[in-house]
């Protein structure tokens, strides 16, 4: 879908300018917001991914959760649009995979449900739908766990009126994002 293709395109330059001082700030603030979500609901196995390049950076909420002994997750990406989920012990133990992507190295995988899901993406709407970045892991990943929290996170300028979505897309239970005039 052309309109998925442009947009990618667009907010990955979007993003690719944040001025890197805005984009710590706002990134611990999305790190301070997860954790007392994820220790309001009393999450004990969290899906997180490993940031790269100009995503919202979650390692120091990794860290924290690493810390207090909750489990952690994160996907290895394999072929045919496939993540495979490996429980992460350290963030000093990661290899890369396909498309760059970091993923816990000599780990296990987890087999069972998840409390919380961290989703990351390039733009999103009111009604809770991502733009990911196009191979489908995610839609797939997230329609196997109906009953975990699946928290988007995003900069502001990534809101868009509405997101092209197609039948295997799926909804977010909430959009975790500050709007704030000041940092962007």
């Amino acid at each position: 879908m052309q309109e998925k293709k442009d947009l990618r395109l667009l907010m990955l330059k979007k993003r690719g300018t944040i001025n890197p001082q805005s984009k710590q700030l706002y990134d611990n603030f999305i790190c301070e917001k997860l954790l007392e979500i994820i220790e309001e609901s009393n999450a004990k196995v969290v899906h997180a991914y490993i940031p790269m390049a100009s995503e919202i950076n979650i390692s120091p909420l990794i860290q924290q959760l690493l810390d207090k002994k909750i489990t952690v997750v994160s996907p290895k990406t394999l072929k045919n649009r496939q993540l495979q989920n490996l429980i992460l012990h350290s963030l000093n133990e990661l290899e890369t995979g396909i498309a760059k992507t970091q993923h816990p190295a000599n780990s296990t995988e987890y087999q069972g449900k998840y409390d919380l899901i961290i989703v990351p993406g390039l733009a999103f709407d009111k009604q809770n739908y991502r733009l990911g970045y196009g191979g489908g892991y995610y839609d797939g990943f997230l329609a196997t766990q109906p009953n975990a929290l699946k928290i988007g996170i995003f900069y502001p300028f990534q809101e868009v009126q509405k997101v092209p979505t197609e039948p295997h897309d799926q909804q977010l239970t909430s959009i975790l994002v500050k709007q704030s005039a000041e940092l962007f």
